[in-house]
């Protein structure tokens, strides 16, 4: 029986909570499937700082090198929100990032059918929306040198090289193949250099896959169509700075930030989380969503360990529990049976995923 070492990375807020449903998710899966899971957990972010004193241990950037995958809950809160920017959490998770070589951040944005009145949009605008946001990880403006602060002024770099544009086209590519064959790059080669240095690499790369159809859209321009016609996307490829903010704005067609998930992969081990935050103000409470976690997980399986089936599984098994009409209070205003806990939902998903 095949065995896979997961590293599980819990973190902050409602990091522990939801990623706890994950794992016992996983379980039920890979029991039904026949594969073994073996987990591994580490420190990240402000558990890591208060135990450690730093947001990213040397032990965590080894453990992480050593794994087949990594399921990640959330990281950050108020407690650290003061301290210098090297030891607080988010820096932390940037590090980890780059560490692990994961500069393409997958970030699907799916409305399912049993929640199209969740979101604030129209359900005719929304209703069969299936978005897939590449977004280049490591690189852009948030790692880009020199970058200061001063009392009378402050400055940040964006900078692209050719290969770190080229490899994360290919990923966009390689994953629209698999899809509707559509990519809309999203850029800003009206106004910056950067921008039309991306553009030129992405047209080169289209030319290796001439069944793809290739768009590209200026940023806010994209911001835009997504609230208007987000039935036009189904590959979304940007860099790093506009991907953060697409992809966010992408997850509220679904009607809840709580349900949708990412994946973080590149040369090494991959990392897999959901695209929210740790929601300190919840934490504890009992009504966290795990879905978009329980998602990740998914991912994981599809992406890191090739367990297509057991990912299969599980994505049907939440399209189940909503049809049936479970919510946590976050949907729980839309066709709902019954308002679950975050550990309710966990046992329903992991009960309907080992059937």
């Amino acid at each position: 029986m095949k065995t896979y070492k997961i590293g599980v990375i819990k973190g902050d807020g409602i990091g522990p909570e939801i990623v706890d449903e994950a794992i016992k998710v996983l379980d039920a899966v890979s029991v039904a499937q026949g594969f073994n899971l073996k987990y591994d957990e580490m420190l990240l972010g402000g558990s890591a700082i208060d135990e450690t004193g730093v947001p990213l241990p040397e032990e965590t950037i080894q453990g992480v090198k050593k794994c087949d995958a990594v399921l990640f809950g959330a990281i950050g809160g108020p407690k650290w929100d003061n301290l210098e920017r090297h030891l607080r959490p988010e820096t932390g998770l940037l590090g980890l990032r780059k560490e692990m070589g994961t500069f393409a951040n997958l970030r699907p944005a799916m409305v399912y059918d049993e929640l199209v009145n969740a979101s604030s949009l129209k359900p005719a605008v929304i209703q069969g929306v299936d978005i897939m946001v590449v977004r280049e990880l490591t690189g852009g403006i948030y790692f880009g040198q020199p970058r200061e602060l001063h009392e009378d002024e402050a400055f940040n770099t964006m900078i692209y090289t050719k290969e770190e544009v080229r490899r994360i086209a290919v990923v966009a590519f390689d994953i629209a193949m698999k899809r509707d064959k559509r990519i809309c790059s999203v850029d800003k080669a009206n106004v910056l250099e950067v921008s039309q240095f991306w553009r030129e690499i992405v047209e080169e790369v289209a030319k290796d896959y001439p069944e793809v159809e290739l768009s590209h859209m200026y940023v806010d321009n994209a911001a835009m169509q997504l609230i208007r016609d987000p039935k036009q996307f189904d590959v979304i490829l940007t860099g790093n700075i506009f991907g953060d903010i697409l992809s966010d704005a992408a997850s509220m067609l679904s009607g809840s930030i709580g349900l949708l998930p990412s994946a973080s992969t590149g040369k090494g081990v991959g990392l897999f989380e959901p695209i929210h935050g740790s929601a300190p103000d919840i934490a504890g409470q009992g009504i966290a969503n795990p879905l978009a976690t329980i998602s990740s997980a998914s991912m994981m399986l599809r992406y890191a360990l090739n367990e297509t089936v057991a990912a299969d599984r599980i994505d049907e098994a939440i399209r189940k529990a909503l049809a049936e009409g479970y919510r946590t209070g976050d949907i729980g205003d839309y066709d709902a049976k019954e308002i679950c806990t975050c550990t309710e939902m966990g046992d329903i998903i992991a009960d309907y995923a080992s059937r």
